[in-house]
């Protein structure tokens, strides 16, 4: 049978450790100081913000020819609006940790985006600017005119509100801004190597006026291009400049 030695009565003291000790930083969720909260009233805006952007892209296909209308940046653009809006909406109602802010944030930059492009620069163009590839002006409440209403005023003006109302401030970061700028990068690569896949003179040929290299010349084109790329930059870093201003609309909610 073994014996343990007995335990000293006097323990010697340690030496104090040299210089000031240095608490490391530690990670602490939200969740786990604030309860999740479901947030039905958010989850139900957010499906309707999906449902507009949805609708508008369905009417569009019905109306023209599918690989043409999913050509458009304003119509991939509400294809993304759609998924993160339902995506967001779900986990608002299931009391969910929101979706990735650099997600979110393109999604809203690029809806804002197409708005613009089409009320400053297609919306009272000659002839008529159209997606379909009709001549006609749009008729109000007729198909074509309910599907650019929906796609460039409905649908962002939502995810717009979103932001605003339903979003917590300070989610955005001047370091996404870059990272944001890669799609629209993408598509006008895209749109040119279209261009050069089709028969000059091909109808829709080139999507957009502005960037019409048949109608006016390549560097003239770029120019375009370069000019509407520092804008839509500008745009990202402004909407980042004032989701660190804007009050916080929903308290401490995650």
């Amino acid at each position: 049978m073994t014996t343990t030695p007995p335990i000293p009565r006097d323990i010697p003291d340690l030496p104090a450790v040299p210089g000031t000790p240095v608490l490391l930083p530690g990670y602490v969720p939200a969740t786990a100081v604030v309860a999740p909260v479901r947030r039905p009233v958010t989850a139900v805006f957010r499906l309707v913000t999906a449902a507009l952007a949805a609708a508008g892209v369905a009417l569009e296909l019905l109306l023209g020819s599918p690989d043409r209308i999913m050509s458009y940046f304003g119509v991939q653009a509400a294809v993304l609006l759609t998924l993160v809006s339902l995506a967001s909406a779900r986990r608002a109602w299931q009391a969910g940790r929101p979706l990735p802010s650099f997600l979110t944030g393109a999604a809203l930059l690029y809806a804002v985006i197409s708005s613009l492009v089409y009320h400053l620069l297609l919306g009272h163009t000659t002839p008529p600017f159209s997606m379909t590839g009709s001549t006609h002006l749009p008729v109000a409440w007729h198909g074509q005119w309910l599907a650019l209403q929906l796609l460039y005023t409905a649908a962002p003006a939502a995810a717009l509100l979103d932001w605003l109302i339903l979003t917590p401030p300070a989610r955005l970061h001047l370091r996404q801004t870059p990272a944001w700028m890669l799609y629209p990068l993408a598509y006008l690569t895209f749109t040119f190597v279209r261009a050069e896949m089709l028969l000059p003179g091909t109808p829709g040929r080139y999507l957009y006026p502005f960037l019409d290299a048949e109608q006016h010349s390549y560097r003239a084109t770029l120019a375009n291009a370069l000019l509407l790329g520092l804008s839509v930059y500008a745009l990202a870093v402004l909407l980042v400049a004032l989701d660190h201003t804007r009050p916080n609309p929903v308290g401490r909610r995650p």
